[in-house]
């Protein structure tokens, strides 16, 4: 295979996560379509199996870099690599780029997850050689195989690949997330960028955005191929998953935003004393490295420690990172408050009464509070208590114009489900106000289990009418299953003749009696694009038009309306 250049690269796109620019690209070696290697692992295998470990991974590393410069693709090439390989040194820059086309500046050697049997003292004098060159270096599969913490502290990478162990199901999994904050918090402090592989789900990347991780790789996004994209059609999906402007129902740490000029790691220890004691209300001063935060100077402890016998004069003179706490509450300006005050509550006292630092893109923007944060979540609380419907506890008639307003003030697309019941006033007559409060309750209920909580809001009108506004990207299919559970779930709600009859018969006013059949659900969809409505009530009526017209068909239903015949609804 090797002399034979049967080796194919594929390669699969390494993207911003916050709007789909692709920063890169992994290499990926396959083996020919006709070989009984099957994977690169049994590749690599029987690579090792026939002492030639070595010669496949330079053959690798040749034909990646080649087919890398022959496409044009943008961004860098995420090169895999052996630890072996490292060792041993890298190619000249101008070699390299002589055979490969490709500048070395432009390549991020990927350590593999074999167990090197090189020594780390080897790997650490190489990854200076490396850099020399130009090149950079990350650390992949974090979490699984021999890529451990050690190879992190020894080698310093400028990139970290999270494995794909740890990304599967982590929406939901408090085990698997504070992996992922510690891990996000050492990759800060070692000034490192942190990629997350395998994203396959929705939920998966918006848990990851949630979190703080800034970059991404799965078949969620692109799966490897041999001509990959230059640029996702999907980045606007990126651009609509989680956008504050959107459907956040809540402020972001950004809102509590303090201005604190930080210190230098090498500040005096005398220059922090001053500026606490020309500020009483300063309760923490920042120390940050090129954009970085490292920790805090925590005001108690800091004057409790200046006020011991000689201790300002043997700290005064000394740099400012001896006193400060590394292990101070570091979040993303992006955080909920909600999920801000989780991480307060979870985390060490005096991040209460100090305060914490705020980072965006993982620089330091400023300093939050304890105080403001309560003040917040509490204002936060008593306005989602005010306007939440009594019965369901969803948000009501102002939440939902709000979130509308939101929408169109960012210049969103997305997509409105008005939900209401069929026949449900002559159940309401039949069975009584409990058994109808019931049966609005398992609709809550079933919009709650099927909705995406992270890119839908669910809102209650009043009565038995719902409105959902959607930007997951599998809208349609989530509604559906609503319909099917719904229709399944309605049975219990009414007796077995009922049930046998397929409905059940009530009198009208006038002393008519009529027949009716079982509860069903009906939804009118309205698919908004932005730009298209230029207020909430525009949004309303299209909506109620939209539900008009599914309540015309029989059953549960779904009606449609498509954005090309909007100007006929409004």
């Amino acid at each position: 295979m090797i002399e034979a250049r049967g080796l194919t690269a594929v390669f699969q796109p390494i993207v911003d996560l916050s709007n789909g620019d692709i920063v890169g690209y992994e290499g990926l070696i396959r083996p020919p379509a006709d070989s009984s290697l099957s994977s690169p692992l049994a590749l690599f295998e029987a690579a090792a199996a026939c002492g030639m470990e070595r010669e496949l991974d330079l053959a690798c590393r040749d034909v990646t870099a080649r087919r890398f410069a022959q496409l044009n693709l943008p961004g860098r090439l995420f090169l895999n690599l052996l630890p072996d390989t490292l060792a041993e040194g890298p190619l000249p820059a101008s070699e390299f780029e002589v055979s490969s086309g490709l500048a070395a500046s432009r390549v991020t050697v990927e350590l593999t997850e074999h167990r090197p049997s090189s020594s780390y003292q080897s790997l650490r004098e190489a990854s200076v050689r490396w850099r020399e060159q130009g090149y950079t270096l990350a650390l992949d599969d974090l979490g699984e195989g021999f890529a451990n913490l050690r190879m992190w502290s020894e080698l310093r990478p400028e990139w970290v690949k999270l494995d794909k162990c740890l990304v599967h199901n982590l929406a939901g999994d408090p085990l698997k997330e504070q992996f992922v904050r510690s891990l996000l918090d050492m990759a800060r402090v070692a000034g490192a960028k942190l990629v997350a592989e395998g994203i396959e789900t929705t939920a998966e990347l918006m848990a990851l955005r949630r979190l703080g991780v800034r970059y991404g790789q799965g078949y969620l996004i692109a799966p490897p191929q041999s001509d990959p994209p230059r640029k996702l059609a999907a980045s606007q999906q990126f651009g609509q998953l989680g956008r504050r402007a959107a459907l956040q129902q809540q402020p972001v740490a950004r809102d509590l935003v303090v201005a604190v000029e930080p210190l230098a790691p090498e500040a005096a220890n005398e220059q922090a004393y001053q500026r606490f004691a020309a500020d009483p209300t300063c309760m923490a001063l920042p120390v940050v490295a090129r954009g970085v935060p490292l920790g805090l100077l925590r005001r108690q402890d800091f004057l409790e420690s200046f006020a011991k016998p000689f201790n300002r004069e043997l700290y005064g003179k000394k740099p400012c990172r001896l006193l400060m706490d590394s292990q101070a509450l570091v979040v993303s300006a992006e955080l909920g408050l909600l999920d801000l005050s989780h991480r307060m509550v979870t985390s060490e006292r005096n991040h209460l009464v100090d305060g914490f630092i705020l980072t965006e893109d993982g620089r330091y923007l400023g300093m939050g509070t304890g105080l403001e944060l309560m003040r917040r979540v509490t204002e936060l609380q008593i306005s989602t208590a005010r306007y939440a419907n009594p019965l369901t506890g969803l948000p009501g008639n102002v939440p939902i114009h709000e979130t509308i307003g939101r929408l169109l003030e960012a210049g969103e697309s997305f997509v409105v489900a008005y939900a209401d019941l069929d026949n449900f006033k002559p159940f309401n007559d039949l069975y009584g106000y409990s058994a109808g409060d019931g049966l609005i309750l398992r609709l809550a209920q079933l919009l709650l289990e099927e909705m995406d909580p992270h890119s839908d809001f669910i809102g209650h009108i009043g009565g038995d009418d719902f409105v959902v506004l959607m930007q997951s990207l599998d809208w349609q299919a989530r509604l559906q299953r609503l319909l099917g559970r719904f229709d399944s779930a309605v049975w219990s709600h009414f007796d077995a003749s009922h049930r046998e009859a397929g409905g059940f018969e009530v009198a009208g006013r006038n002393g008519v009696v009529s027949f009716f059949a079982l509860t069903s659900v009906s939804i009118g969809v309205l698919l908004v694009r932005a730009g298209q409505f230029h207020s909430p009530y525009d949004v309303a009526l299209a909506a109620a038009e939209a539900k008009k017209s599914a309540k015309t068909l029989l059953g549960s239903q779904l009606f449609v309306v498509q954005p090309e015949t909007l100007h006929s609804v409004v």
